[in-house]
């Protein structure tokens, strides 16, 4: 069998994954193709875990415009990650990969509270490890939130995959047909130029941390697998 080229990886989806064209919601098509990813992957023997963003559900923008709370507008991002990580938890049981939810704010009925050294132990039994809630803090990004899970558990790797693009461009590809798409990048370059691959908290925690980032997208059924075994997808991101 073909070795993977990481052993721990965290998997950042945004919550517009989960919503597919429909742009709202979770579409069940592609949460299935998501989860039969993290299989095939898991399969492999890879260590797998999982941040997912929200904006599928709750996006802070509404709460400014309704005049409200930036902490009870983060508050209600990161319980729409909760709703977001049991349906990935029960789509992945469902195909038979054993999952566990941990959550940053504590809601012991419907999930394990955030214990790293746990989510440690979950992931050498190989289980799916589904990081919700965030950080628990107001005014900090699920991007962020993987980055410290990631450095946290000490993973090889954050797989970013994105919905709308193919890895990391000097402009946006939809407005610029000129716009370059990188193969490698590092983390300075993504916050001089502001190329808007994740938050500045986040780059400059993965930058601190050496934590590799490859960007990629997830609308090509098999990707997922591709960005494990090392193949040449996406746009890699690193320190130097």
């Amino acid at each position: 069998m073909t070795t993977a080229r990481y052993r721990r990886i965290v998997l950042k989806l945004s919550g517009e994954a989960l919503s597919g064209e429909n742009g709202f919601g979770i579409e069940p098509r592609v949460i299935k193709s998501i989860t039969k990813q993290v299989k095939e992957v898991a399969e492999l023997g890879v260590e797998v875990a999982v941040v997912v963003g929200g904006g599928n559900i709750w996006r802070g923008k509404v709460g400014s415009e309704m005049g409200m709370d930036r902490a009870n507008a983060d508050y209600m991002g990161m319980l729409a990650t909760v709703m977001n990580s049991l349906a990935l938890q029960d789509s992945l049981e469902n195909i038979g990969i054993p999952t566990r939810v941990q959550t940053s704010i504590e809601m012991r009925q419907v999930a394990e509270p955030y214990i790293r050294r746990k989510a440690i132990r979950h992931l050498e039994k190989k289980r799916v490890v589904i990081f919700a809630a965030g950080t628990g803090n107001p005014y900090f990004s699920t991007d962020t939130t993987a980055a410290l899970r990631a450095a946290e558990i000490e993973a090889d790797v954050i797989l970013m995959a994105k919905n709308n693009v193919d890895g990391v461009y000097s402009d946006d590809p939809k407005i610029n047909e000129d716009a370059k798409k990188y193969d490698k990048v590092s983390y300075l370059e993504v916050l001089n130029e502001g190329l808007g691959v994740m938050d500045s908290t986040a780059s400059s925690l993965c930058m601190d941390n050496d934590i590799d980032l490859l960007v990629f997208s997830i609308t090509e059924e098999g990707n997922i697998k591709k960005a494990v075994m090392g193949e040449n997808i996406g746009t890699i991101v690193r320190g130097k």
